[in-house]
């Protein structure tokens, strides 16, 4: 498949957007302090829906890799939260190319917060909290947990009532602003 330098370029573009949005985050009470809720995934899901899902991944690809200079997770973080928006804006980007009206997008912005959400669940269990506990231990990190919710109390606690609430949080959220900021931009980003 060839790319041409005008996609290359909005890709860029976004994912720059995107990286700075990853700069602005804040904590959710009731969850743990390491989960922080950011709008970073807004310009993927712009870009999934008026590009094609290969954008959205890529533009999800080099925020993180971006964001990889400044890392205090040894790139665990950026490595989950790759792969979680992936999992969000790939149906996205899927769905919108067959269906671009308002139930289009809430069929693919539905999915991908069940893909979302299936995959920070999985990934953190299998995958990225087994990496990170050589940062901090995994006590460290059920500590943190119980501290904001008193209902975890092992790894699989933490991914009930932790990692899998946030996630249908963050992609309810980024869903709802998504779409009022499509349609305001999209003449742009198709031109």
């Amino acid at each position: 498949m060839k790319l041409s330098t005008s996609y290359l370029s909005k890709v860029c573009l976004l994912a720059a957007i995107s990286f700075v949005l990853m700069l602005i985050e804040f904590a959710v009470p009731f969850f743990p302090s390491f989960l922080k809720i950011d709008a970073s995934d807004l310009p993927a899901l712009i870009g999934s829906m008026a590009m094609g899902p290969l954008a959205g991944v890529l533009i999800e690809l080099v925020k993180n890799l971006l964001h990889l200079l400044r890392t205090s997770t040894g790139g665990v973080g950026e490595m989950a939260n790759f792969l979680v928006g992936s999992a969000f804006v790939l149906p996205v980007g899927i769905i919108s190319k067959k269906s671009k009206n308002l139930k289009g997008y809430l069929m693919g912005v539905s999915l991908g917060a069940i893909f979302m959400t299936a995959a920070a669940c999985i990934c953190n269990y299998y995958i990225l909290i087994p990496l990170y506990s050589a940062f901090m231990p995994l006590e460290a990190i059920l500590e943190m947990a119980k501290t904001a919710n008193s209902a975890v109390v092992d790894l699989k606690t933490l991914i009930i009532f932790a990692v899998a609430p946030f996630n249908l949080l963050k992609a309810f959220l980024v869903s709802l602003i998504g779409y009022r900021l499509f349609r305001l931009i999209i003449r742009l980003i198709r031109t």
